[in-house]
């Protein structure tokens, strides 16, 4: 593997951990959204990670060639909940129905922010990995001189 494909693997993972960030902000933003534009409350949003090759052309021949691979990771999908809402009794909510009940999506705070926090580290970690590789780099370049 090379240093400029470390780097490749590296911004794969800080995309693949934006994106899931972004979807458990928006998690606990609508974490008490009882009306959608869709009808019902809120569902709960999930990233889906897979292996991904971020090769050009070129490098897939190269690759095949040498035996060389990399792997980095991307979002294949993005799930929503299709669970039953939570009900709660609220009869004087306005979105209550005959029986008093609220439908609010199925989202824990706590949960999410845990993960939040993992992807948050996740993201820093692939930060830090760049760093080292650059510095790897910087160096090489030092030792030409």
């Amino acid at each position: 593997m090379s240093l400029f494909s470390a780097i490749s693997v590296s911004a794969s993972g800080m995309e693949a951990q934006r994106t899931r960030a972004e979807l458990l902000v928006e998690n606990l933003a609508n974490a008490e959204t009882t009306r959608t534009p869709g009808g019902g409350p809120y569902r709960r949003k999930d990233a889906v990670f897979t292996t991904d090759s971020p090769e050009t052309p070129f490098q897939s021949i190269f690759n095949s060639q040498v035996g060389s691979t990399s792997a980095g990771v991307a979002v294949s999908e993005i799930t929503v909940d299709q669970r039953d809402p939570e009900q709660r009794y609220m009869p004087g909510h306005p979105d209550a129905d005959a029986r008093g009940y609220v439908a609010f999506p199925r989202i824990n705070p706590a949960e999410d922010m845990v993960d939040l926090m993992s992807a948050s580290r996740s993201y820093q970690a692939n930060v830090a990995a760049i760093s080292a590789v650059k510095d790897m780099i910087q160096r090489s370049i030092d030792l030409f001189r």
